[in-house]
């Protein structure tokens, strides 16, 4: 049986589009399931007004004589745009994982925090129905791309705020190019050619309602990078359970330049600070503040992804 003592990658997907003569679209093929792999679609987990909102979980043909750990992906799209149906992670529950990919409420049918909410009420349902599908409720990941991996981000250090019967916690984390922090996103920011309408009208200010510097309270609840310390990244499958650090939580290189890092983040096998190379080629005041605050990494991973301003 495979676990998720660590994921922590980053990757950029290039999706292209195509369309048939005369401006007729192509129909999108069903996704393929890998061998020996069997899906039960459209599971509703949550129904926020009267709404449904569903999974898709995938499950090894054979079940195994343990519970499975389950892999939980979040899909991209600006928040606005994407679906559960196109998942890269199916192929995990040829190893030992049960995956459940999940739709969640987009910006036209609802802002902050309604997208998170709908998160942890997935991981809620997995848990309260772990028997049934043979799931190990005690090791629950996820991982997500884009605005997914802004989700899943948060789903990993930002506790949910209120009284839960059953808990939303997580034990790892995997953030594919998620942005970390809304404020310093260019696109919510007037200058370079970006005029007050501009950002008025971005992907972050459809996600919190408002234009994304005017709530600055509001923007920071919707940024891992001001979620991160070393009491909120406490996993606690049960309520009862001894608070523990997580398996991982991955911050992307954010503002890349050819600038000195003065900061070290990363540390020695004793776990104290040591600059690395990559201190010298990444400029990351993200990761600059967490060092500030006492956080230290001991793998660190960096790849320019499909923008600066993650």
């Amino acid at each position: 049986m495979h676990r998720l003592p660590l994921l922590s990658f980053a990757l950029v997907a290039i999706f292209c589009s195509t369309s048939l003569a005369q401006n007729t679209k192509k129909k999108k093929k069903s996704q393929a399931l890998p061998e020996n792999v069997t899906v039960t679609r459209n599971l509703t987990y949550h129904s926020p007004n009267n709404t449904p909102l569903h999974l898709d979980l995938y499950l090894p043909d054979q079940k195994p004589a343990n519970p499975m750990p389950v892999v939980v992906w979040v899909h991209g799209g600006g928040w606005k745009n994407g679906s559960k149906d196109r998942t890269p992670a199916p192929f995990l529950a040829q190893h030992g994982f049960a995956v459940a990919s999940i739709n969640y409420r987009l910006t036209d049918a609802g802002q902050w925090p309604d997208q998170i909410n709908d998160c942890y009420a997935a991981i809620r349902w997995l848990r309260d129905h772990a028997e049934e599908y043979h799931l190990d409720p005690d090791h629950i990941g996820a991982w997500g791309s884009s605005a997914g991996g802004h989700l899943v981000a948060l789903m990993g250090t930002r506790p949910y705020p209120g009284k839960e019967s059953t808990s939303s916690r997580l034990q790892a984390i995997c953030d594919w190019f998620g942005p970390s922090e809304l404020l310093t996103m260019p696109p919510n920011n007037v200058g370079d050619g970006r005029t007050e309408d501009d950002v008025a009208n971005s992907n972050g200010a459809l996600l919190l309602g408002q234009t994304v510097y005017k709530v600055p309270d509001l923007a920071k609840d919707a940024s891992a990078l001001h979620h991160v310390s070393l009491e909120k990244q406490a996993a606690k499958p049960h309520p009862d359970q001894t608070a523990r650090l997580p398996n991982v939580v991955v911050f992307l290189i954010d503002d890349m330049g050819v600038k000195d890092t003065s900061v070290p983040f990363l540390t020695d096998e004793n776990g104290k600070p040591k600059r690395y190379p990559l201190n010298d080629h990444y400029r990351t005041p993200g990761m600059e503040r967490l060092a500030k605050r006492g956080i230290r990494f001991n793998q660190f991973y960096a790849m320019s992804v499909c923008s600066p301003t993650r």
